[in-house]
């Protein structure tokens, strides 16, 4: 029996033979290539998408193969597909919700490996994107701004079809962010405006840099952003224990949690050194329009 008969009859023994044979055959090639890559480039990102491009051009090759053992082509295929398609559409729903949804993100690329993303209150860096569920290196949480926590949390691949999906890096890498500080009624709230605005100046990012203006420019070639003011700029408001001075600035989305820092730390020296400026906290005042008398009852001695 040659091998190509094992392609038609209903040798089993011939068929696991060459199953066998094709999956190692497999492994072997995937590994050649990749040994390959990694003696003649030595960027870690470009091995990585490597990787995974070798990993998915092997699996669909071994698909086929297993296919074309089994089934004799892709005519065996449909026909037992068409039998067990019911059966496979309900006990599998989640699975080719999965597998569907993997098709959306390497086709229509809502996001990448690096993006920054938010997605049914998870936040975090896309580390890995795989058939089934894509990993991201999560942030917040229990640590406070946007800086990571060390945990890889896995979200089904489904997830982008019924969850509302917010990237960060998209189309324009940068935020706006705020920074507000309270002062009291009785503060010089013109002199704290002075404060803000001059931190902002010295430690916001300068919206003149080409990077910057060369990605809103980006941005606007493939979304309709339009930004007209991005220099920073401060706010003004009276609250119930004070008055608010909020400073609005354009940040890099890994850089906010450092800004903020520098920020603060700009404008609570100033207030230090500046005496008609003190910072307010939640407080609560009564008021007596008539004024309010004080009267000592002396105790009558008895004798």
């Amino acid at each position: 029996m040659d091998v190509a008969e094992w392609f038609t009859d209903g040798d089993l023994t011939g068929r696991a033979v060459l199953t066998v044979v094709l999956i190692g055959a497999l492994f072997v090639l995937r590994w050649l290539v990749l040994r390959t890559v990694r003696s003649r480039v030595d960027q870690g990102s470009a091995q990585f998408r490597t990787k995974k491009w070798v990993g998915y051009v092997v699996t669909v090759i071994g698909f086929f193969g297993l296919v074309r053992i089994w089934f004799g082509g892709t005519g065996g295929l449909s026909t037992y597909l068409g039998i067990l398609s019911a059966g496979i559409a309900i006990a599998l729903a989640s699975v080719l919700e999965n597998l569907a949804g993997w098709v959306f993100l390497i086709t229509r690329r809502p996001f990448r490996v690096g993006d920054r993303i938010e997605i049914e209150g998870l936040a975090g860096d896309v580390v890995d994107i795989r058939a089934f569920r894509f990993s991201i290196l999560e942030i917040r949480n229990w640590v406070d701004a946007d800086q990571s926590t060390g945990r890889l949390v896995h979200v089904p691949n489904g997830r982008v079809f019924s969850k509302a999906l917010a990237n960060y890096t998209e189309g324009f890498p940068y935020i706006w962010d705020e920074i507000a500080v309270m002062v009291t009624f009785e503060s010089d709230w013109r002199a704290a405006e002075r404060i803000v605005a001059a931190a902002l100046a010295d430690h916001a990012p300068d919206t003149d840099d080409p990077a910057i203006v060369g990605a809103i420019r980006e941005a606007g070639h493939q979304y309709l952003i339009r930004y007209r003011h991005l220099t920073p700029t401060t706010y003004v408001k009276a609250e119930a224990s004070g008055v608010t001075i909020s400073g609005r600035y354009l940040v890099g989305v890994r850089s906010r949690r450092s800004v903020s820092d520098a920020l603060w730390r700009a404008i609570l020296a100033a207030f230090a050194a500046e005496p008609t400026v003190d910072l307010a906290y939640p407080t609560t005042r009564t008021v007596y329009p008539d004024g309010v008398v004080i009267r000592t009852i002396r105790a009558e001695s008895q004798e």
